[in-house]
């Protein structure tokens, strides 16, 4: 078993709240079989701000390293969307700073005690005690997970 952290943020970046990336979007469905026309299906134009980003002015874009997550799906390269506005609850991915480092894992109370679980049985939970300087940075609202 690991230790350590297991998964680093290694860089931040604020959304541009000013940029419009509109996409078209398509009121079908599209079949995952035999090509149909799509042109004729397009409805509007769709700006993953919109759905992706809910409170501009807390919402930060983190790009992280290592495995430790590697089960709820976050990969090292992956980018996370970190909403600090919305409310940390048990069970939710969270982006924390333990001891003056950035992490990733999903907190969870259990009876009166606060762990930091990781997503990869090769790590070990790590039980937050009052001797930790420790702040939950944000909670995870999306990761962007490239194929």
């Amino acid at each position: 078993m690991k230790s350590g952290k297991g998964f680093y943020v290694t860089h931040i970046y604020k959304p541009e709240k000013h940029a419009k990336y509109k996409l078209p979007l398509f009121i079908s469905r599209i079949p995952a079989g035999f090509p149909s026309p799509a042109d004729d299906y397009i409805d509007k134009n769709l700006d993953l701000n919109e759905y992706l980003i809910k409170h501009p002015a807390a919402t930060f874009f983190v790009r992280v390293e290592g495995d430790s997550m590697v089960d709820a799906g976050i990969h090292s390269g992956d980018i996370l969307i970190v909403d600090r506005a919305l409310e940390t609850s048990n069970n939710k991915i969270v982006v924390a700073i333990l001891d003056g480092e950035f992490t990733v894992k999903r907190i969870r109370k259990i009876k009166n005690e606060l762990y930091l679980l990781p997503e990869n049985s090769n790590f070990d939970p790590i039980e937050i005690t009052e001797e930790m300087n420790f702040e939950v940075w944000g909670v995870v609202a999306y990761v962007i997970h490239p194929v």
